[in-house]
């Protein structure tokens, strides 16, 4: 392909050197036909002055058209002569006959004589040779894959390949490949149980049902739903019309303040105003008819309300690249490379799941556990089937004689404990003078489709036992976090049932142990998806951390799915290097009977605290939890509500209760170290006699972290100070093996 445009074919374009007659309108009314000679490119036409000249010059545009169709004709001619190739023959020039004298323009503008129907068309001799015009030449290229690739036809016209610049020309080849590996990629995602990905027809059911009812009982309230959103709308087109007239100012927004429209085109750009107002409109209608809906369960209520907020959240402008001004200004600036390096994290992260769409967080080649993360020296003193138990080298001279030992939850991994030196909590008790150990939990596969709840307390008992073997002590502290929590209150239940006293005090990070109130986890906690999950661990044996990780992230769609996504995908930004966020993305398995029966028993049917838990021939409840304890929540956790949270420690059957409600989230809650003072918390010794709100009411607010007032809380119960213990056994340097599999 040459420098010049495609040839486009016109069968009625005159050949190069040929004249050809048309009709001209008159400014009268009259017709006649004008003759056009082809000129070399870039000839100016000159028309003079003549008793024809106003035909002439009112067809002055008509004649340059048929001009300009001759050069495009011309145009394979000159693509043939350079491929050494010989031009097509045009097509016969027809002139139809008219009923009206034909008037033929020269070259100098002047009139022909008529020439009569009859006659044939003479001749005419070719005009004197004429220098060619001076022409800008055009770059020279040898083919069409210089230009662009074939792939740039998805961009558009293929006629705008050859002025893509060379930048914005690789970038399209670029996507072409990139393509190819996201289909590939999305083809391999695995088979789920339909349990598992939507509701079951229950809910649909419920909602038509109560849709039906209100159509048929009010109908003046959908007639007013329909006569509120269309006005609300035409205002709001009539505002933005006004806007555009006003010279292009975007008229104030009463709507409330949204983060995601932080850009201030979404303000100050009366198209962006628009779009973001209407979506605002939009919102508030679906809200709206779906607060109308009288569905009489509390739960499906929920259900409801959830799956309206994700699909509001979903269809957001600032979610399609057409309406993110953000992405399109750097595409822009970038020619492109901005959306390739968003198809390439796209792409990337499908991959990475296995076919499932999921959002990297962070930049997973930043860290690696046990170089800059998870660095707390110590052994791996104990290994099973389920876990290792990893014993701390001391770090001080002396250490309470009771050591500690910490069960974290076996939905993610350890580390989040251990995260970095200057937030590590494992690192910060072990400074405090504690001797402590903790478990890094094996991650489940397709063999663990026997392991049960049985079998994680009893992993429990089974670690108490080798803990005080290693430290020759008779008793210990135990610490849980979130579903190590709930199952540290199970084990507790069992000893007390057991008359076994070897643990002196227990501490609950973000537990859940009343699920009466299931919180935002309403809608998962229903028969619909748990019977999804029941099928899905029968047919794999376990529950995939990448459909546990969807879960979570649906709680915080915005925080941890679109917004992401946005950043990753439209603006081409790598995630950042934030080492919270990689833990979150480091999930594990879950296997397949431990899950089922933790669903059924203890969330749905609220075992703990209605009839009682069946554990290893145990029944046991909150009330067989008597040591003394200590709690801690966290005021923004939507996964472990600080109100539910601190419902299930208010039926405990200890005496002595400790209660503090740290700042921020599930996470950031509890990893909040003395030596930043970002979060403070609230500490009151005002009994679990009130409700939840009055206990928040009499309690005392503390800046700063809450690992001081607990670290004074354990010391009480970790008795007097003896020679520090180091580990005597290695069968592999802290943080082992097992935290190193994936899932």
């Amino acid at each position: 392909m040459s420098g010049t445009l495609p040839a486009v074919e016109n069968d009625s374009a005159p050949p190069a050197g040929k004249r050809t007659r048309r009709k001209a309108t008159a400014p009268d009314g009259s017709k006649a036909e004008a003759a056009s000679a082809s000129r070399p490119r870039g000839r100016p036409r000159k028309i003079a002055g003549n008793a024809a000249e106003p035909a002439v010059a009112a067809k002055a545009a008509e004649v340059a058209d048929a001009e300009a169709g001759a050069e495009k004709t011309a145009a394979p001619q000159d693509q043939a002569a350079r491929r050494g190739e010989a031009p097509a023959t045009p097509a016969a020039d027809v002139t139809p006959a008219t009923e009206q004298e034909p008037v033929t323009v020269t070259d100098e503008g002047l009139p022909a004589q008529p020439a009569t129907a009859t006659e044939p068309p003479r001749p005419e001799a070719p005009p004197p040779a004429a220098p060619a015009p001076e022409t800008t030449p055009a770059p020279e290229v040898a083919s069409a894959s210089e230009v662009a690739p074939a792939s740039a036809t998805a961009f558009g016209n293929p006629l705008l390949a050859p002025g893509l610049s060379e930048k914005l020309s690789e970038n399209i080849s670029r996507i072409e490949n990139l393509s190819q590996r996201l289909l590939r990629a999305a083809s391999s995602r695995p088979m789920r149980h339909p349990g598992v990905e939507v509701p079951g027809p229950e809910l649909y059911g419920s909602v038509a049902q109560a849709w039906l009812k209100l159509a048929t009982e009010q109908p003046a309230r959908l007639i007013e739903q329909q006569v509120r959103y269309w006005g609300d709308t035409l205002r709001h087109v009539a505002d933005a019309q006004s806007a555009f007239v006003q010279g292009f100012q975007a008229p104030e927004s009463d709507g409330p303040v949204d983060r995601r429209f932080k850009n201030p085109l979404w303000q100050t750009n009366p198209f962006y105003s628009f779009v973001m107002r209407q979506y605002q409109i939009n919102a508030e209608a679906i809200r709206k008819a779906a607060a109308d809906l009288d569905i009489q369960s509390d739960v499906e209520r929920r259900r409801v309300d959830w799956f309206t907020r994700q699909m509001i959240d979903m269809l957001a402008p600032t979610n399609f690249l057409a309406t993110n001004p953000d992405a399109l200004i750097k595409a822009l600036e970038t020619e492109g490379e901005s959306l390739v390096r968003g198809l390439e994290n796209l792409v990337h992260d499908i991959e990475a799941s296995g076919g499932e769409m999921i959002v990297s967080l962070a930049d997973r080649s930043a860290f690696r556990v046990g170089e800059n993360i998870g660095t707390t020296p110590g052994e791996v003193v104990h290994r099973t089937r389920m876990y290792e138990l990893i014993q701390y080298a001391p770090t001080t001279g002396q250490v309470h004689k009771a050591p500690v030992v910490v069960f974290p939850p076996w939905i993610n991994k350890y580390y989040i404990l251990d995260l970095k030196p200057q937030n590590s909590m494992l690192r910060w008790l072990v400074e405090q003078g504690h001797t402590v150990f903790v478990l890094s939990w094996k991650n489940p596969d397709s063999s663990f489709a026997d392991v049960a709840m049985d079998d994680y307390v009893a992993a429990f008992l089974e670690t108490i036992d080798k803990v005080l073997e290693l430290t020759e002590e008779p008793q210990l502290n135990a610490v849980g976090y979130c579903i190590g929590g709930t199952t540290l209150s199970t084990t507790l239940g069992v000893m007390k049932q057991r008359g076994d006293d070897r643990v002196k005090s227990a501490t609950f990070f973000t537990t859940l142990t009343d699920f009466s109130d299931q919180g935002e986890f309403t809608t998962f906690l229903q028969d619909d998806f748990v019977g999804g999950i029941e099928g899905e661990v029968e047919r794999m044996g376990y529950l995939s951390a990448k459909l546990m990780q969807r879960t979570f992230s649906f709680l915080r769609a915005n925080d941890l799915i679109w917004g992401p996504a946005i950043r990753s995908y439209m603006l081409g930004e790598t995630p950042p290097a934030f080492d919270l966020l990689y833990w979150n993305g480091d999930g594990t398995n879950l296997p397949g009977p431990m899950v089922t029966q933790y669903l059924r028993e203890i969330c749905q049917k609220n075992a703990l605290v209605r009839d009682g838990f069946e554990v290893l021939g145990h029944k046991v409840d909150l009330s067989d939890v008597t040591v003394p304890l200590c709690a801690i929540a966290c005021e923004g956790d939507h996964i472990a509500p600080w109100l539910h949270s601190w419902k299930g420690i208010a039926q405990m059957g200890a005496e002595d209760r400790t209660f503090i409600l740290s700042e921020s989230g599930h996470i950031a809650g509890i990893i909040n170290p003395p030596s930043k003072v970002k979060y403070g918390h609230y500490l009151s010794h005002a009994g679990f006699d009130g409700t939840p709100e009055e206990w928040r009411e009499h309690a005392t607010y503390t800046p700063g972290s809450w690992w001081n007032h607990w670290g004074e809380w354990l010391a009480e119960h970790a008795g007097p100070m003896v020679p520090a213990r180091s580990p005597q056994l290695s069968l592999a340097p802290a943080p082992g093996t097992y935290v190193h599999e994936t899932a």
